[in-house]
């Protein structure tokens, strides 16, 4: 089973800022007509997105959910339930049992997505593989995608491309 990240972060690895905010992802500079940065094709064959409570609530904030005709877990030890006009499954499983759960239902790809959810099966050593999109952008603080790992994770450049806008996309293998 792959666990995958594809996530956007600045230079100096926040992925928000310290309210949350995620607008300057989305900054007339770093808009591309017609190009989604490999998303779609990544999408393809996720059978399941899992997110935490923080990043599930920023995206209610969007308006319309994205995510349609994907499974969505939800990780959360403190929400009850879920609003019911979203199509998402609410758990307070552990990685490790989460990933063992999945993978027994015929989950073969995780797409995982919010800081603390990433941060959690990377210690528990269950990502195998990350697309990391770096924004030419220091925000000098904030939410920061890598932070308690207790570990050294080595990584294997599968491969690197640049985009006109000054993106760098990475896509790397865990060891």
């Amino acid at each position: 089973m792959k666990v995958s990240i594809y996530i956007a972060a600045s230079v100096d690895g926040f992925i928000a800022e310290k309210d949350g905010g995620i607008e300057w992802l989305h900054a007339a500079q770093y808009q591309i007509s017609g190009e989604d940065f490999g998303y779609a094709d990544f999408m393809r064959d996720v059978d399941c997105l899992v997110m935490g409570r923080n990043t599930f609530e920023k995206v209610l904030e969007f308006g319309s959910w994205p995510f349609a005709g994907k499974r969505v877990v939800v990780l959360s030890r403190t929400l009850a339930q879920l609003p019911a006009t979203v199509a998402a499954e609410l758990t307070a499983e552990a990685p490790e049992d989460l990933v063992r759960r999945l993978r027994g239902e015929g989950v073969k790809k995780i797409y995982l997505d919010g800081g603390k959810t990433i941060q959690s099966f990377l210690r528990a050593r269950l990502v195998t593989d990350m697309t990391m999109t770096s924004i030419p952008l220091l925000l000098g603080g904030g939410l920061p995608l890598f932070a308690d790992l207790q570990a050294k994770i080595g990584l294997r450049l599968l491969r690197s491309q640049g985009y006109p806008n000054g993106f760098v996309q990475n896509c790397w293998q865990l060891e």
